[in-house]
């Protein structure tokens, strides 16, 4: 999936160095499925028996095209069960919009846990020069900036694709996606497996068949996200949290892999459909 779920993911750390202008070009231009995504959740394992089981799923749409931009549309419902009756159910939602240069970056996302009331952050991210300017409506309003060199979750699909077709295994960026309070950007590393042969599918499921797919590569990947602000302060060296996928290059994602450190949640694709989209005039 091309925005990498906010649920899990977060940025990365510096890599506008790595891409000269011919590589954003090649990366802006790289064309991406419309597509609508459904995975199922389950708990693969509890390192500190916190979680004695999980479920859950994810819906995930995406549109749009180069010349009018992508929009993204994501929900996440998920039970967790730590016994003795504690069961805690998280319901995520968000949908954003980010035109195909990533210049500009608008998202909504709600948060509710249980019973609380929902979180909620409105804003809007605009690229101007060797900085970005942020303006939120929601949790409260405020403007501020960050550094020219944050990537936001479109282009940093579209830069690990880049990175990979040019055979690197190693890619750091610092993304912003507006979660959290819309004030958190993340470092993020990740690692970039060589291409999985077309013929070996280590399990089927609605990708691997469908025939828009069949014939594309896909890579091995894992994000490992860092509190940026916590890594700037104490030298914080452990990831808040990774998500390991196959990446197609299309930026539809499979086998997703989401480690909280605690606990690791695997998501199966039980649903895929290729969306209509416009082509460019």
């Amino acid at each position: 999936m091309v925005h990498l779920f906010r649920t899990s993911l977060g940025v990365m750390a510096l890599a506008a160095a790595a891409f000269g202008p011919a590589d954003m070009a090649q990366a802006a231009s790289g064309p991406f499925l419309a597509h609508q995504a459904l995975y199922d959740l389950s708990l693969v394992k509890s390192r500190s028996n916190s979680v004695n089981s999980a479920r859950g799923r994810i819906l995930y749409n995406f549109t749009g095209s180069s010349c009018e931009g992508y929009t993204s549309e994501f929900r996440q419902v998920s039970e967790l069960d730590s016994g003795e009756g504690k069961i805690t159910l998280s319901d995520l939602r968000s949908n954003s919009w980010e035109d195909a240069a990533g210049k500009s970056y608008r998202f909504k996302i709600e948060t509710r846990m249980n019973e609380a009331d929902a979180g909620r952050v409105d804003g809007s991210a605009e690229r101007d020069g060797d900085h970005i300017n942020v303006k939120l409506k929601l949790p409260a309003p405020k403007s501020f900036t960050l550094d020219g060199k944050v990537v936001f979750p479109t282009e940093q699909i579209q830069r690990i694709i880049a990175a990979a077709k040019d055979g690197k295994s190693l890619l750091e960026l610092s993304v912003y996606d507006g979660s959290d309070d819309g004030q958190k950007v993340y470092n993020t590393l990740t690692v970039i497996g060589q291409p999985i042969p077309v013929e070996r599918a280590t399990s089927s499921d609605p990708s691997t068949t469908d025939e828009h797919m069949k014939s594309l590569k896909r890579w091995p990947v894992t994000v490992s996200y860092f509190d940026r602000e916590a890594q700037q302060k104490e030298g914080e060296q452990t990831p808040v949290y990774a998500m390991a996928f196959e990446l197609y290059e299309n930026g539809v994602s499979r086998q997703l892999v989401l480690d909280y450190n605690d606990f690791v949640i695997s998501g199966a694709m039980g649903k895929f459909d290729v969306k209509d989209s416009k082509p460019c005039n």
